[in-house]
């Protein structure tokens, strides 16, 4: 988006701030509306997009809470920045914990508000960002990955390079991460699209018809085999089969996959003739090998032949750029999926707490968290009362993950929890002095 098409919207009561701001912005070539009173201000809002809403946090009848919740009411993904005079920094902080993407404080410099103009857009726009890989490249699946983080990025890469060759793929990572769905990217890239894409938990396969079910059964081999029946390599001929948890094959069958993998040829149980397959192989697991093979219950040769790329898909804790723009995709599909004529809309309390969970259970966690929530809810917005693994997050954490999130620095931070304590003292600075650790000139000269 050009600057020509950026539209901003800046409110305050003061009209002669209003003049000089929309003044300025209008030099700097954004496209500006200004007004003096907020319900004016919210109409407009409601009427017609805009990139940015710089508003005072202080407004006749309507303070920074109530004027997010209003903003956000109208528009629910709005980016507002707000302005705020010293004496109302606290008002600022908690506005931004309710949504605001961030604020400066009077006074200031033109040149401080473009670049916070700036650092706004520029995050909206990487909230955004969404890679859908291989669209031009046959993807059939429709697979899109959400790739702000640098390690989700780095990792498709190489996927899409694997994807090119037909050596056998390894994919690790914890157990919710998405191994399936890069596995059947993978496949979608490949040369080998227009082929069968097969997968199997190896977990899920009774122990006794691993064999038939991978290898295949000939009329008699066994009880039940009543009739010669294919088995997985067959069934993905000139395509590619992927083998789910492949650190619960049994050491029984685990030479006789190798052999597969060695000689492309496949005999299945009751047989005496081999039949050559084009199969490529994907493997995946959340298991460390390396303490399976230690403990005698892989092979290390079939280790070796599986591995020959190694791919490692990072844990939702790790991809916390990510979680925005997961949380919205996952919306859209869930309730469509739901026959909701629209996604529900979702608080700032809980995209909060989404931000700072630990995700154990990884994107299916999150998935399901959020199916279980936007089916139960008896509201259009989800709340925190609706999750129920959800908990209101410490006061600190919240502030420090706001904090890092917005871009603060030390001094920010600093100036903000000076101005809580004062708060919380009713202003009296002899004892907000006392509980920071500093004497009364060291804190006079910390708020000047």
């Amino acid at each position: 988006m050009s600057d020509q098409q950026i539209r901003l919207l800046v409110i305050d009561d003061d009209a002669a701030m209003v003049d000089y701001l929309v003044d300025m912005l209008l030099l700097a070539k954004y496209k500006v509306a200004g007004f003096t009173e907020t319900q004016a201000a919210l109409d407009a809002i409601a009427a017609q997009p805009f990139d940015l809403v710089i508003s005072d946090v202080e407004m006749p009848g309507m303070r920074g809470l109530d004027l997010m919740a209003a903003i956000h009411q109208r528009r629910p993904e709005q980016l507002v920045l707000l302005i705020t005079a010293f004496g109302s920094v606290d008002l600022a902080m908690q506005s931004v914990r309710a949504g605001a993407c961030e604020f400066i404080a009077k006074p200031f410099r033109i040149e401080e508000l473009l670049k916070a103009i700036e650092r706004a857009l520029q995050d909206r726009q990487m909230r955004r960002t969404a890679v859908r890989l291989g669209s031009n490249q046959g993807n059939s699946s429709g697979s899109v990955f959400i790739a702000r983080s640098l390690g989700m990025r780095q990792m498709l890469k190489l996927a899409e390079r694997a994807a090119a060759v037909d050596s056998t793929v390894m994919l690790t990572g914890e157990s919710g991460t998405g191994k399936s769905a890069i596995a059947r990217w993978i496949h979608d890239l490949s040369p080998r699209s227009h082929g069968p894409f097969i997968a199997i938990n190896c977990a899920a396969l009774p122990h006794a018809l691993v064999e038939s079910e991978l290898f295949g059964a000939r009329k008699g081999a066994y009880t039940d085999a009543r009739e010669d029946r294919a088995g997985l390599f067959e069934q993905a001929d000139s395509g590619t089969l992927f083998l789910d948890e492949i650190a619960e094959l049994s050491l029984e069958v685990q030479p006789k996959l190798l052999q597969v993998l060695e000689t492309g040829k496949v005999r299945a149980l009751g047989d005496t003739r081999e039949k050559a397959i084009n199969v490529r192989l994907i493997a995946a697991t959340h298991q460390p090998l390396e303490q399976r093979i230690n403990e005698r219950l892989f092979r290390a040769d079939l280790y070796h032949r599986l591995n020959v790329i190694n791919l490692t898909i990072p844990p939702l804790r790790e991809r916390k750029e990510d979680l925005d723009e997961l949380v919205n995709s996952l919306n859209q599909r869930i309730s469509l999926r739901m026959g909701k004529n629209s996604p529900v809309l979702i608080s700032t309390e809980v995209l909060r707490w989404i931000r700072a969970y630990h995700w154990p259970g990884n994107v299916r966690e999150l998935a399901n968290i959020l199916e279980r929530a936007i089916a139960l809810t008896e509201h259009d917005t989800l709340l925190l009362e609706d999750l129920a693994q959800a908990s209101q997050l410490p006061e600190s954490e919240g502030f420090l993950q706001n904090a890092l999130q917005q871009g603060w620095t030390l001094h920010d931070v600093e100036r903000a929890y000076i101005n809580y304590v004062l708060e919380k003292t009713a202003g009296n600075k002899i004892q907000t002095a006392k509980l920071l650790g500093v004497d009364r000139s060291t804190l006079y000269r910390r708020l000047g």
